[in-house]
C-alpha cells in the first residue's frame, strides 16, 4: 500500500466527493475522513486493489485517493505490491493483532474456547452485541482434519438469527413491546426458513432463553449449522459482556448433544459464566 504524498486535511477544489455504492457512505469526505475511508476500503481487498478501482469505489478524484494512500503508506498502514496494487500494510496488521491479543476478554476466554472446540470437535466463538448485529471477537476451530466454519474474527451476523445474539438480546429486551421497538421499521432478515422474523416469535424465544439461561440457534442463521450460547461476565458482575457459543454442523453434533452437555459446558466457563450480585 503505497502512494505518494498525503494530505490529512487537504481542501483542494473538487477533492471531496460522495462515496461510491460500496464506499463508506454517501457523505462528503474531507481531510482525515478521506484517509480513513481509503483505509477501510483497503480492508475489503486482502489480495490488493488497483488505484483505478479504489478511486471508483471511494468516489473521490484519483489525486485525492493517491495522496491518502501516500499518507497511509508512510505510516506503514498501507503497502504496494509488485503489481502496483495497494493493500493493508504490515504495521497496520501488527497493531491490529497486538490490540486484539491484548484485549482482556480475549485472553481470559481463549482457554475456554480451546477446551470447548477440543471437547466437541466443533467451532467455539466469543461474540458481543453491536446494535442489530453480533461481532465475533474470538474464534477457535476444531482440531485439524475436522470440517470448519467460515466465520472470522471481526465478522458480523444478524443478532436475531444467532444463538449469541439472541442470548444477549434476552438480557436487554424483556417485553414484546421492547422487541418491537428494537425491530423498528427495518424488517428482520430471514436467513433461513427457520429464522425468527416477527416480534412475537422473537419475544417468545428470548423469554425462553432467559428462563433456561442459554440460547439456541436451530439452523436459523445458516442451514446445517446449529448453536448453543451461554452468557459471559468478563467485564461486569451483573451484565453479560458477550456470549460464548459452540457452533456445530447438524449432521455431526445435533442440538440435543449440546443441550445434554450443558453442565459440562458451564463447568468449562467457570466463574466467567456466572453473574456476581
Amino acid at each position: 500500500m503505497e502512494h505518494t504524498q498525503t494530505d490529512g486535511g487537504s481542501t483542494d477544489p473538487g477533492e471531496d466527493g460522495a462515496a461510491g455504492p460500496t464506499g463508506p457512505d454517501s457523505s462528503r469526505l474531507v481531510g482525515s475522513d478521506r484517509v480513513l475511508a481509503v483505509l477501510r476500503e483497503l480492508a475489503r481487498y486482502p489480495g490488493g486493489v488497483g488505484l483505478e478501482e479504489l478511486t471508483r469505489v471511494i468516489g473521490s478524484p484519483k489525486p485525492t485517493v493517491h495522496r491518502a494512500l501516500g499518507a497511509l503508506r508512510r505510516a506503514g498502514l498501507a503497502d504496494q505490491d509488485a503489481r502496483g496494487h495497494y493493500l493493508l500494510g504490515d504495521e497496520f496488521l501488527r497493531m491490529a493483532f497486538a490490540h486484539h491479543e491484548a484485549r482482556p476478554e480475549h485472553i481470559r476466554l481463549r482457554p475456554v474456547l480451546e477446551a470447548l472446540a477440543a471437547r466437541f470437535g466443533e467451532t467455539a466463538h466469543y461474540a458481543i452485541l453491536d446494535g442489530r448485529e453480533v461481532v465475533y471477537r474470538a474464534k477457535v476451530d476444531p482440531p485439524a482434519g475436522a470440517v470448519r466454519l467460515t466465520s472470522t474474527v471481526g465478522g458480523r451476523n444478524p443478532a436475531h438469527a444467532t444463538g449469541v445474539g439472541k442470548l444477549l438480546l434476552a438480557h436487554q429486551l424483556d417485553t414484546v413491546e421492547e422487541v418491537g421497538e428494537w425491530i423498528g421499521d427495518s424488517p428482520l432478515e430471514r436467513r433461513t426458513p427457520r429464522t425468527l422474523c416477527t416480534a412475537d416469535d422473537l419475544h417468545r424465544d428470548l423469554h425462553a432463553s432467559r428462563v433456561r439461561g442459554y440460547a439456541l440457534d436451530d439452523q436459523e442463521n445458516e442451514r446445517g449449522v446449529n448453536c448453543l450460547a451461554l452468557p459471559v461476565y468478563a467485564t461486569s458482575p451483573t451484565t453479560p459482556s458477550g456470549a460464548v457459543s459452540i457452533s456445530a454442523l447438524t449432521y455431526r453434533t445435533p442440538l440435543s448433544t449440546l443441550v445434554d452437555a450443558l453442565d459440562e459446558i458451564r463447568a468449562v466457563l467457570g466463574t466467567l459464566g456466572e453473574p456476581h450480585r
